[in-house]
C-alpha cells in the first residue's frame, strides 16, 4: 500500500478502514482533493467573509505548516490554537498536521488563569491567536511558569503568522507519522477537576468522518454544512470541517455567537444542507419564528 493511504471496503457494514503503515492524516483530508479535481471547489465559505477553494487550502496548510517549522516549533511539538471560526483555524490546524507538530485548539471563551493553565500542562512550543484574543493571551503568558518559544498572532499588523506565512514555500512533504500516532490534543471541559489534554490519533478522523458523516448521514461533496457548535468544539471540529474535507463538500463559517437572528439569516442565505446545533438552539430558533 503507498504512504498516506486509507482503503475503504464498501462491501461490508460498517465499511472496513485499512491504513497504510505511514500515515500522516494531511494527505487524504487536504491533498486527495487536489488529485482528485477538486482544486477549484469551494471548500469555506465565511458569513460576511472570504470564499476559499481546495487548491488555495492546501497552498495555505503548506505555508503554515512550513511557517512554524522555520519559526522553530519541531515535530512533536504542541501549538496551541486560540482562533476564531475562520480558514485560519483550517490552514494552522492541518498546517501543523502536516509538518508533524501536534495542534491544540482551545476554546476561545475561556479566560487568562484557564489558558495559563493549558500552556504549562501542554508544555507548548507554540502559541497562535487571533488577534481580538489578545489580551488573554497576554495576560496568560506572562502568568505560565512555561514559556512557548513562539507566540503569534494569527493576522493583523506587526509580526504575525500570516507575515511569515506570505514568505514560506506552497510546498510541504508530509512528516511521517503512524497511524496510531498523536495528531492533535482537545482540552476537556473541566467539569469534574482542571481540564485534560484528550490525545487523538491520526487515524481517529477518518474513523469519525466515515462512520458518521458518510454511513450515518449519508454526506456528499455536494452537501454545504453549517454548525452552530464553533470549530473548537469536538462536535464543531467535525460538522464544520472534517465532515465536508472527508468526502469534498463545503463549510459555512461564522465567527460570531450563534443567536437565532444569525442562525436565521444564514441559513436563508446559503441553504446549507445540513445543519448541526444543539436543543437549546433549535427551540430558541422556533420561538423567534412565532
Amino acid at each position: 500500500m503507498k504512504d498516506n493511504v486509507v482503503t475503504i471496503d464498501n462491501s461490508i457494514f460498517p465499511a472496513k478502514l485499512e491504513f497504510s503503515q505511514n500515515f500522516n492524516v494531511a494527505v487524504p483530508f487536504i491533498d486527495r482533493h487536489l488529485k482528485e479535481g477538486r482544486g477549484e471547489k469551494v471548500v469555506i465559505n465565511v458569513h460576511r467573509g472570504s470564499v476559499v477553494t481546495y487548491a488555495t487550502l492546501a497552498e495555505h496548510v503548506n505555508r503554515a505548516g512550513n511557517a512554524l517549522l522555520e519559526l522553530g516549533v519541531s515535530p512533536g511539538d504542541r501549538a496551541l490554537m486560540i482562533v476564531k471560526d475562520a480558514p485560519e483555524f483550517y490552514y494552522v490546524f492541518w498546517g501543523a498536521i502536516k509538518a508533524g507538530i501536534i495542534p491544540v485548539p482551545l476554546n476561545t471563551l475561556l479566560r487568562a488563569k484557564d489558558y495559563t493553565y493549558m500552556v504549562v500542562n501542554s508544555e507548548a512550543s507554540a502559541v497562535v491567536y487571533s488577534p481580538e484574543f489578545s489580551d488573554e493571551v497576554e495576560t496568560a503568558l506572562k502568568a505560565a511558569s512555561h514559556k512557548p518559544k513562539v507566540v503569534l498572532p494569527s493576522e493583523g499588523s506587526g509580526e504575525t503568522l500570516a507575515k511569515h506565512m506570505a514568505g514560506s514555500s506552497p510546498a510541504l512533504n508530509p512528516a511521517p507519522a503512524k497511524p496510531d500516532d498523536d495528531c492533535f490534543w482537545l482540552y476537556s471541559s473541566g467539569s469534574t477537576g482542571n481540564p485534560k489534554g484528550v490525545v487523538h490519533a491520526q487515524k481517529d478522523m477518518v474513523v469519525t468522518s466515515q462512520r458518521y458523516a458518510v454511513e450515518t448521514l449519508n454526506m456528499t461533496s455536494e452537501d454545504i454544512n453549517f454548525s452552530a457548535a464553533k470549530l473548537f468544539f469536538a462536535y464543531g471540529l467535525g460538522n464544520a470541517m472534517t465532515f465536508p474535507l472527508w468526502v469534498g463538500g463545503e463549510a459555512v463559517l461564522f465567527s460570531g455567537p450563534p443567536t437565532p437572528a444569525d442562525m436565521h439569516e444564514i441559513i436563508e442565505k446559503y441553504r446549507p444542507s445540513i445543519y448541526y446545533a444543539v436543543p437549546t438552539l433549535y427551540a430558541a430558533q422556533l420561538r423567534a419564528l412565532e
